[in-house]
């Protein structure tokens, strides 16, 4: 006969590890830690929702709305974190804090450097400061739009998105870019290759933001794009422009998997 202790152990096996797989699935989102920043806002209106450093255009037609952040020069990291998502969470300040609330935010824009300003006395974004410039309605789903500047929490997560990811095809002739948009997991692409039937695999670069471009005539034929996230996960999307594509249309591909 096993032991009393033993026979414990094995009933409760079972309920340990449906909890180790709760413990692991609840936090399958983040992909930083913590960290400690600031927060301020800006009274948008719906012209403020068009635009924007990482070129996305029309954030409401791209699916990001509000939930969206200008980073100061040490997150923006020259456009390569546009379009990964953020969940920011009020901190300290019991006075304007809305307890248990977190909102998630992508990056769509830049919060540009005030050099007339020490980075501790009004440049709240210039380096090396963290910073956060949120749209009042996302400030206030977390605190008080009193709180003015205020310290914070954030962490990378992974981006849910609907649909498959955006290929908008611009351009002139020989001169071929590309904005990517819609992109989910990581969210932002840090690499782009560019593939017709009459070339092999070709790297493109970063116009700004995440418009991507190559001088190279595509011309009749179907393109295909191989994306690299900032986790390190590439996904290839084969032939997902057709060959009868046109400059100023977007095509839709396959998403990336979370």
């Amino acid at each position: 006969m096993a032991p009393p202790l033993l026979v414990l152990f094995l009933l409760l096996l079972p309920a340990l590890a449906a909890a180790h797989q709760r413990t692991s699935s609840s936090g399958s989102s983040a992909l930083t830690e913590w960290r400690t920043a600031k927060a301020s806002y800006f009274a948008a209106d719906p012209e403020d929702a068009v635009g924007g450093a990482c070129g996305f255009g029309d954030l409401g037609k791209h699916g990001y709305g509000m939930a969206t952040v200008g980073l100061s020069t040490a997150l923006f990291d020259r456009g390569a974190s546009c379009g990964g998502c953020y969940e920011v969470r009020c901190v300290e300040d019991l006075k304007y804090c809305l307890p248990g609330t977190s909102i998630v935010v992508t990056a769509t824009n830049f919060c540009p450097p005030n050099y007339g300003f020490p980075a501790d006395a009004g440049g709240v974004c210039n380096p090396p400061n963290h910073h956060f410039l949120l749209p009042i309605q996302a400030f206030e789903k977390i605190a008080l739009w009193k709180a003015g500047v205020m310290p914070i929490q954030y962490r990378r997560v992974k981006c849910l998105r609907e649909g498959g990811v955006r290929f908008a095809v611009s351009g002139k002739t020989f001169f071929f870019t590309v904005l990517i948009s819609n992109v989910g997991g990581a969210g932002d692409v840090r690499s782009v290759k560019i593939k017709g039937t009459d070339s092999g695999w070709l790297s493109m670069g970063r116009n700004w933001g995440q418009i991507w471009h190559i001088n190279l005539d595509l011309k009749g034929q179907p393109v295909s794009f191989e994306l690299t996230s900032s986790d390190g996960t590439t996904m290839t999307n084969f032939n997902v422009v057709p060959k009868d594509w046109e400059f100023g249309k977007t095509y839709n591909g396959k998403q990336f998997l979370l």
